[in-house]
């Protein structure tokens, strides 16, 4: 089968490799769609937390089942997709139901080798049966699981502010999942064709620029002045990280979906004085997932809008770092397998 395979940071190759071997308690599935996200850019990159090279990128999967190396629900040539998130299932984090932030997490794509690939073997527990939905729309389920797990962890409540920090694929998932919440949401990003996609495509009502010199005078202005209750970020940027926790409430919860290599700082008396919450949101599980495909099915959220690029897998090598240019205008970039 062919695979590609990112060799060294800005480097992509080509190559040919047998055919996954199947153990017990996995499933071998054929690649139709991949996703292109942050993780896999950043990777490319070299500015991925938790990488090493040479690595098969790609977790964001939609596919066909093949076979199992035992009994399963599923049939040949069945569209589904994945949890990428491979856990242990014996230590403190899956005992306790928390297997998205498991103690010996294996990420498809990012500790081990992920889907860009022909053929994939999974564990067969991860699967997710696709239950009608296009190809497109599955392998879009695990960038929206992020975001709906982080606004899970948040525990919006109807008619909270909510800002929402990047407007990339993940933050605009976020947006969707914090406006079914009942949050009152605010986009915050440097991009203006991200925050005109915000306005035209998810019809949010408040978006700012973080270029703004009254950014803080303005989120001040909409929330009547009692600053945003949740704030979430969705940037990975150290700079936005630490500038945010300004912009929280007396009581406000921070929740941090995006990831970054360096230190969080931030003034402890100002944090202390407010009472905040800060939180991670590592993943997603399978209870989230379950959520966006039964939002899907109900046409809550349109998926389509998100894709604004696609290509084929065998012109992935040559059009991949065009990606990484803000110019380009990409918000999700959809690989095509046939």
């Amino acid at each position: 089968m062919k695979a590609l395979i990112c060799t060294r940071p800005g480097q992509f190759d080509y190559v040919d490799k047998a055919e996954p071997t199947l153990n017990s308690g996995q499933s071998l599935i054929k690649i139709r769609r991949v996703g292109v996200c942050g993780t896999d850019l950043h990777a490319f990159e070299g500015t991925q937390p938790y990488f090493s090279y040479p690595r098969i990128l790609g977790h964001e999967i939609a596919a066909e089942f093949v076979t199992s190396r035992d009994p399963s629900d599923f049939t040949e040539g069945e569209a589904l997709t994945f949890i990428p998130y491979f856990h242990c299932g014996q230590c403190i984090a899956c005992r306790t139901d928390r297997p998205n932030c498991c103690v010996n997490m294996q990420v498809c794509g990012v500790h081990i080798d992920g889907g860009m690939a022909e053929y994939l073997s999974v564990p067969s527990s991860s699967l997710l049966k696709g239950q009608g939905l296009a190809l497109d729309t599955l392998a879009l389920v695990e960038p929206l699981a992020i975001g709906a797990h982080g606004v899970r962890r948040a525990a919006i409540q109807n008619g909270e502010f909510v800002l929402v920090v990047g407007a990339g694929p993940i933050g605009l998932g976020t947006m969707a999942f914090a406006r079914l919440s009942g949050g009152n949401v605010i986009a915050l990003d440097l991009n203006e064709q991200r925050l005109q996609f915000c306005r035209n495509k998810l019809n949010i009502q408040h978006t700012l620029n973080a270029m703004d010199t009254k950014v803080l005078e303005k989120i001040r202005t909409i929330t009547k002045g009692d600053m945003p209750t949740v704030v979430i970020d969705a940037t990975g940027s150290q700079k936005a990280i630490n500038h945010s926790f300004q912009y929280m409430a007396h009581g406000a919860r921070y929740v941090l979906i995006g990831l970054q290599k360096g230190d969080i700082t931030f003034s402890h008396p100002e944090f202390h004085k407010r009472e905040g919450s800060l939180m991670s949101s590592r993943n997603a599980t399978r209870q989230d997932f379950e959520r966006v495909i039964s939002v899907l099915k109900n046409n809550t959220i349109n998926p389509g809008t998100f894709i604004t690029h696609r290509t084929t897998f065998n012109r992935v090598g040559q059009e991949f770092s065009n990606w990484l240019n803000p110019e380009n205008g990409v918000v999700k970039a959809m690989i095509e397998f046939h």
